[in-house]
């Protein structure tokens, strides 16, 4: 539901509907406004925030892990202020900056229990540092979809990006195929959405067409999704370094 909501997120940009609905938290004054143009966009949003709040909220009560349902109620509010504010670039940068760190404890939260190290270590650094470089370059992106910034930081991002993502893949291979070979594949694949979405929204006109909403979409979608295989792949590497210590231990 998470990802879906960045998804959502990702349509009201690419459709030019993120100032469709004038007023928060009602829409245009009412709970339900007529669904058509951008405001069926911009509202659907609204619905699956309010959605993925209350799994969050739930998920927060049987596991005591709050702060994800903390973001999502940071990143909503943020997002009402946007909305009461015409949409300054600034605050609309904010915004997706907490769906990301929403989704990435999202994923954390969930992910945890299947890694969970015996001695409490802390991270692995390559690892680690691939997820915050991913984690930058989809706020890269955001700021240039809001035309705060040009193409070249988002690719010389790219770059630092792959570069860091393969210091944590490749030494990690056999012991971790399932979870490093996920981070190099939806890497790959992101890189192919990302030229699709470049080379789409350039051969078009001002007016978004399907194919530059969808390959902007999908590109920001799979951007979430390697920032959450980065985080996987950190605790499986933590997980695998606390039972090597372990057994080191009890050697000795």
């Amino acid at each position: 539901m998470a990802l879906l909501l960045i998804v959502a997120g990702a349509l009201v940009t690419s459709n030019d509907a993120g100032g469709a609905i004038p007023d928060w938290p009602l829409a245009w004054g009412r709970l339900v406004p007529p669904l058509e143009g951008g405001i069926a966009y911009a509202y659907g949003h609204r619905v699956l925030a309010a959605a993925v709040a209350a799994l969050a909220f739930v998920l927060g009560w049987k596991t005591r892990m709050w702060l994800p349902f903390a973001m999502i109620l940071a990143q909503a509010l943020v997002g009402g202020l946007a909305v009461r504010m015409v949409l300054p670039k600034l605050t609309v940068l904010v915004h997706a900056c907490l769906a990301q760190l929403a989704f990435g404890s999202l994923v954390y939260t969930t992910a945890r229990p299947f890694f969970a190290s015996h001695n409490g270590r802390s991270l692995p650094a390559p690892q680690v540092a691939a997820a915050v470089a991913l984690f930058a370059q989809t706020i890269l992106g955001a700021a240039l979809r809001h035309q705060l910034i040009g193409l070249a930081p988002h690719l010389a991002g790219a770059g630092i990006a792959a570069v860091l993502v393969l210091w944590a893949v490749v030494p990690t291979m056999l012991d971790h195929m399932a979870e490093a070979g996920a981070l190099l594949g939806i890497m790959a694949f992101q890189v192919f959405l990302g030229m699709g979405a470049y080379l789409s929204r350039s051969l078009t006109s001002a007016q978004p067409t399907p194919m530059m909403v969808w390959f902007t979409a999908a590109h920001v979608a799979v951007g979430s999704m390697a920032f959450g295989a980065a985080i996987v792949l950190a605790l499986a590497c933590s997980r695998r370094s606390s039972e090597g210590n372990l057994g080191g231990m009890a050697v000795a």
